[in-house]
């Protein structure tokens, strides 16, 4: 899962400092790994992937002329015969995709690796419109003969798949446009390639370096103020320089999705993502509000404090991520890191360590520092047949060991999902973030249960907080402004400068009166990915964070067979929806005590805060 841009500034970890580099045999920590990805195919020139394409194209081929037109005659054991062939076939051109896409983000400006993405995709693109006229002919059925089907136990194992797929129906057009919009999809992707490749082929001015946007934004959480400034000006220039070509790819992706939108009747811009989701648009207006609600019980409250320890009367942004004064963050070796992960998940359940473990020792991660490789982090899934991959760039510093706890939970959570099969290991968003912030709370706990210094408690709580701002308040000031662009786009194609505008207020709602941002700051909505690759992505961070949180309160409070529920939760993959996944932990989304009671956990922690301060 593609990571969130929250600029983590997370606690300092006891971890040892990492050793110079020698012969691993003589103590010296592993350098960050570079993922394997035979398990998928041995390289772009593996025979293999014809033959996959070729194989796949035939199957689809079969398929159409077996089923088209034929679902409303299917009795149920037919039907559920489809879905199983539909599955193979979907799963072979996921295997396809997932590699094409994961060689493309270790090697993003590489060409060769950029034509044999967009070749992959519009191949697989081709083949899986042959398959389109199945979902599409199972939500023409009358919900009075889905009843029946669903009633047969031959169907049982795939009612949720329908379920969810049902969702859409009021939302679907004729089998043409829909067969257009899909091929249609291709073309559209380019803007994300072209956003990405030039994201990645940026190289930002630092004194006599020039760095890339990763290397320079790694350099705002800097232990120097000099250099935090020097950085944020570096970027705002080259992101300045920029701004119509970014203006541009955000007014046209947000001008087609209001096209397809009022086509399909969506009545929010972010509807379609709630419903892709599962979670009512009322649930995630509940989760906004009390987000917005809290932002002076929770960011504006603590900035102030951070203000008064970095002895500024006011904080600018490139002040946001700056470490404590007191706060040590020593380099820490990929070595040190796996164990501090490792350690933390063993501590919650051996199970979840045992499959986190595999991660390291099969070279599933790339955490290698390198050019032209995709910024940011995420675990892709792949396809059940194999295995997830987990992408990072590691810098040794403390918030990339809370990235890697992060993505190792996603990673382990795809694991475990897998054995429901393709169609149904996918889980939504919200739910998604579910095991990647319970993997950074399980480290984060367990490290600061452990430490008894009270200084290097504070120094932990206060890193904790800012990483839980950055994952709730930054996150939902993020959706906030995506919501507020598309709307605006609605009215006409939006000038750079109006885009800043917007950035800036709703950045000045949210982190509140410590700060004085200049105007220059108007400028960094332009490189996260989230708008550009999944617009309205980022509530699930919030929406997971406070779901974590209140999960964990009952985790701590003693509940009976807490760990087994969780792991269970983790093997519904999406079979469930959120209301099934938290009764046994007697949690509800619905109710806006829920969220008050994941906010809760962030204030508590700047109650602790400020009555050390």
């Amino acid at each position: 899962m593609q990571a969130k841009d929250t600029g983590r500034n997370a606690p300092s970890l006891p971890c040892a400092p990492a050793v110079a580099a020698h012969d691993r045999s003589h103590g010296a920590s592993a350098p960050a790994p570079t993922w394997n990805l035979s398990d998928l195919y041995t390289g772009q020139n593996d025979a293999a992937i014809d033959q996959d394409l070729l194989t796949t194209a035939e199957a689809a081929e079969a398929f159409r002329a077996q089923f088209a037109g034929r679902i409303s005659s299917l009795d149920s054991p037919e039907l559920a015969s489809a879905i199983e062939a539909y599955q193979r076939i979907e799963e072979s051109l996921g295997k396809l995709l997932s590699y094409a896409q994961l060689c493309y983000s270790a090697e993003t400006t590489d060409a060769g690796t950029g034509q044999f993405y967009q070749r992959i995709t519009e191949r697989v693109t081709d083949i899986s419109s042959k398959l389109l006229f199945f979902t599409l002919e199972i939500n023409r059925l009358e919900d009075a003969a889905v009843q029946t089907h669903l009633a047969n136990a031959s169907l049982a194992r795939w009612g949720s798949w329908i379920r969810d797929l049902r969702v859409f129906r009021p939302h679907q057009l004729s089998d043409e446009l829909e067969a257009f919009l899909h091929e249609k999809d291709v073309t559209d992707r380019a803007w994300v390639r072209l956003f990405d490749e030039t994201i990645a082929s940026m190289r930002i001015p630092l004194g006599t370096e020039q760095v890339t946007v990763t290397h320079a934004l790694n350099n705002l959480s800097d232990r120097s103020r000099p250099v935090r400034e020097a950085a944020a000006h570096a970027l705002e220039g080259a992101f300045s320089e920029r701004l119509r070509l970014f203006s541009l790819i955000t007014n046209t992706l947000a001008k087609d999705k209001h096209i397809i939108d009022v086509w399909r009747h969506y009545p929010t811009p972010g509807s379609y993502r709630n419903r892709s989701n599962m979670v009512e648009d009322d649930v995630v207006a509940a989760l906004v509000s009390a987000v917005t609600a809290d932002y002076p019980r929770l960011s504006h409250r603590y900035y102030a404090l951070k203000a008064r320890w970095l002895g500024l009367p006011k904080l600018q942004h490139w002040d946001r991520n700056a470490p404590l004064p007191e706060d040590d963050d020593r380099e820490i070796g990929w070595d040190d890191a796996r164990r501090c992960v490792l350690t933390a998940y063993a501590r919650f359940s051996p199970e979840l360590a045992t499959i986190g473990e595999r991660f390291f020792e099969r070279q599933w991660i790339d955490a290698t520092l390198r050019d032209g490789k995709s910024s940011g982090a995420f675990s892709h899934p792949t396809v059940p047949s194999v295995h997830p991959y987990i992408l990072m760039n590691y810098h040794g510093r403390t918030r990339d060991v809370m990235t890697l706890a992060h993505e190792l939970g996603h990673g382990v959570h795809q694991v475990l999902a897998a054995e429901q099969g393709y169609l149904l290991s996918q889980t939504p968003l919200t739910l998604a973030e579910t095991a990647s912030v319970f993997g950074e709370m399980l480290t984060f706990r367990s490290l600061l249960d452990n430490e008894t210094d009270p200084r290097r408690r504070r120094i932990m709580l206060a890193g904790k907080v800012e990483d839980m701002l950055n994952t709730v308040v930054r996150q939902i000031a993020f959706y906030q402004f995506e919501t507020l662009v598309h709307q605006e786009r609605r009215g006409g194609e939006l000038l750079p400068e109006r885009i800043n505008e917007i950035w800036m207020t709703i950045q000045r709602d949210s982190l509140g009166p410590a700060f004085d941002l200049s105007p220059a700051y108007g400028v960094f909505w332009a490189y996260i990915p989230h708008f550009i690759h999944s617009p309205f992505y980022v509530y699930a961070y919030a929406f997971g964070d406070c779901l974590v949180n209140a999960l964990y309160d009952v985790f701590r409070s003693g509940e009976r067979g807490f760990q087994q529920k969780y792991l269970e939760m983790l093997r519904a993959g999406g079979t469930k929806r959120h209301r099934e996944l938290l009764a046994p932990f007697g949690l509800d989304a619905s109710d806006p005590a829920f969220w008050r009671r994941g906010l809760d956990v962030i204030a508590g922690f700047i109650d602790e805060l400020e009555n050390v301060a």
